[in-house]
C-alpha cells in the first residue's frame, strides 16, 4: 500500500513537471495569403492541408497545448484529427479567428 502510494505521488510529481515545460501554441490553419490579411497576434500559420509535415519544422512538442483556428473551424477541425493522428495529445479546435481572439482575449 506505501509502494502504490510512492508510485502514484511520483507519477503526480512527474506530470506537474512535464506539463510545467509544456507551452501553448496557436496555429493559424489557413492558407499563407489568408494570413496575411489578419491573423491572432503570435500565431503561427501552418495550412491544414500541410500541417502534419509542417509542424515537424516547428519546435512545438506533442504535450503542448495546441489552439488551431481558420475562417469557420472546418480545416482547424481536420488539423486537429490530423495532430491527434500524428500523437499530439492536447490539441483543440477554437473555431474561426473571430471566436479564438475572443477565447484568447487577443487583438
Amino acid at each position: 500500500m506505501i509502494f502504490t502510494k510512492r508510485i502514484v505521488a511520483t507519477g503526480l510529481g512527474l506530470l506537474l513537471a512535464v506539463s510545467a515545460f509544456s507551452k501553448d501554441v496557436v496555429i493559424d490553419v489557413r492558407t499563407a495569403q489568408e494570413f496575411q490579411g489578419g491573423h491572432v497576434e503570435g500565431a503561427l500559420n501552418l495550412p491544414h492541408d500541410t500541417i502534419g509535415q509542417d509542424i515537424a519544422k516547428t519546435k512545438v512538442a506533442k504535450d503542448d497545448h495546441v489552439i488551431l483556428y481558420c475562417r469557420t473551424g472546418h480545416r482547424s477541425g481536420i488539423a486537429q484529427s490530423t495532430l491527434k493522428g500524428l500523437g499530439f495529445s492536447n490539441v483543440e479546435n477554437y473555431g474561426g479567428m473571430e471566436q479564438a481572439q475572443k477565447r484568447l482575449q487577443k487583438p
